[in-house]
């Protein structure tokens, strides 16, 4: 059986069979702060795992956390809440930046051009890895803070900001409107079918064409064959070019 990952939950859960008898293995994994709310966990150990987990993605680190029950019988309760989850432990997955990104990023702050990054990572990971690809100039906005602002206040508020963390499929295109509403002329970069309203909502969509979804690029204008972000600087450098030239 399958619990999948909702917007509610940001974690997913599998019950597998095991070797003998009617007894099930639950292994759940998923966003930290989801797995310590399955586990039920005291203060003292939530800030613990808290504490382990700013630590980690302080090094630019993607933290997971893993936790497991067990479970007699196969009528599935409704919800993961209703296993009783040990919490096990916490995974940290290291996602090196190409080495062309500070060059293409330095070239674009350059060129008049303001990079963000949007991500669904935890903040301070987000933060990480936004300061190793030097797009550090505001501050880190999280998907909940998002959520309690008003489309004028995310307005105000998006020019101070270069990195989004903990961001769902909707409020990318949040993003991208209040961008435009500001005035600026916004390019989206994306791979996924969640991507796909805010590649179409930006002025120019552009698709990952290697690891991108059918959805992503048929919403797009412009496709990446190489899934490079260096490649986009290229491309605007040759459009200006030729721009100057006509």
């Amino acid at each position: 059986h399958e619990y999948a990952l909702t917007p509610e939950l940001r974690a997913m859960s599998h019950v597998w069979r095991a070797t003998s008898g009617d007894v099930h293995v639950v292994a759940a994994k998923g966003a930290p702060e989801a797995i310590v709310d399955l586990c039920h966990l005291d203060d003292q150990r939530r800030q613990k795992v808290a504490a382990d987990v700013n630590a980690m993605a302080g090094e630019g680190l993607r933290v997971l956390a893993v936790a497991q029950s067990r479970f007699a019988g196969e009528n599935w309760p409704p919800s993961e809440h209703d296993f009783d989850f040990e919490f096990v432990g916490l995974l940290g997955l290291y996602d090196p930046l190409r080495p062309e990104i500070n060059a293409a990023v330095k070239e674009s702050h350059a060129a008049g051009i303001r990079v963000m990054m949007i991500t669904g990572d935890y903040p301070a990971t987000a933060g990480a890895i936004g300061a190793q690809a030097g797009i550090i100039e505001g501050g880190v906005l999280s998907g909940e803070a998002m959520a309690a602002m008003s489309d004028a206040e995310l307005q105000a508020h998006i020019g101070n900001v270069s990195v989004c963390a903990r961001i769902s499929p909707d409020q990318k295109l949040r993003i991208v409107q209040a961008l435009k509403a500001s005035g600026d002329i916004v390019a989206m970069t994306g791979d996924g079918v969640n991507d796909a309203p805010a590649l179409k909502a930006a002025h120019v969509g552009i698709a990952m064409g290697g690891r991108g979804t059918d959805v992503a690029r048929e919403a797009s204008s412009l496709v990446l064959l190489d899934d490079n972000f260096a490649s986009i600087v290229r491309a605007m450098r040759l459009g200006r070019r030729i721009f100057d030239n006509l």
